[in-house]
């Protein structure tokens, strides 16, 4: 068997045990938009590099960060038309799942239920990988709140803080140097540490914002975000100060 039929294959593993297609589907990923989620005490925060879109283009329609259930809300890294399908197929669960058993989906069910669907594309013929990984995030019915990824192969973790996309690995280094539990305990500072990780690497008017508290709604305030942003900037050019009188 030719190593061009490895490289097309979706259910063929090549002699070193790489299912390529899978591995496309994650270098998919790699360059879609950068997306950061943060789990606070009270508060679940996403937010998601937001691409210029062209001139004449509506804005609205371009949107990186969507509600599955009231409860639950996922922003997604790659390709933009598979993450419809998948969260076409979620919001159906979750109603589907609050007929029938009388409660909402827990985070880590909807979760299982997204990378279980991801999985079996790696497996079917006709069909390949879905190309992006999702962050999931939320309130169980008893408050707690939580965080989870899942990738194109179908593997879901949870986290307290995580990033996604084009420039995660740097986002993602930056939250293991700043997080801190106590640090999350006021609402703003999950708010601020993922604002603040996103524009590590993009800037300040990029950036699309989701805050979920619980017992509320999902909101994503332009001006409070931008109140925000103007806050760091300022901190980051203190910083910026401060290293230069040292030196």
């Amino acid at each position: 068997m030719g190593t061009a039929r490895y490289d097309r294959a979706i259910t063929v593993f090549s002699p070193d045990g790489h299912l390529f297609q899978v591995e496309y589907a994650q270098e998919a990923v790699k360059k879609g938009s950068t997306a950061v989620g943060i789990k606070g005490a009270n508060i679940v925060v996403l937010a998601v590099e937001k691409k210029s879109v062209a001139k004449l283009q509506e804005e609205r329609t371009v949107r990186k960060i969507c509600l599955l259930d009231d409860h639950v809300v996922m922003a997604f890294a790659g390709l933009t038309a598979d993450a419809r399908i998948l969260i076409d197929r979620a919001r159906v669960e979750c109603q589907s799942h609050k007929l029938t058993v009388e409660d909402p989906v827990t985070l880590e069910y909807i979760t299982r239920y997204i990378a279980q669907l991801k999985q079996r594309y790696t497996q079917s013929n006709g069909r390949r990988p879905f190309g992006i990984s999702a962050l999931i995030a939320g309130f169980d019915f008893d408050g707690t709140p939580r965080l989870f990824q899942t990738d194109p192969s179908g593997v879901y973790h949870e986290w307290k803080a995580n990033a996604t996309g084009r420039s995660a690995k740097t986002v993602r280094e930056y939250l293991e140097k700043n997080y801190a539990v106590d640090k999350m305990q006021p609402d703003e500072g999950a708010v601020k540490l993922a604002i603040r990780a996103l524009l590590e690497v993009i800037q300040g008017h990029n950036l699309e914002v989701a805050i979920m508290e619980r017992g509320k709604p999902l909101k994503a305030k332009t001006r409070e975000i931008e109140k925000y942003v103007e806050e760091i900037e300022k901190e980051k050019e203190d910083e910026a100060e401060k290293k230069k009188q040292k030196k």
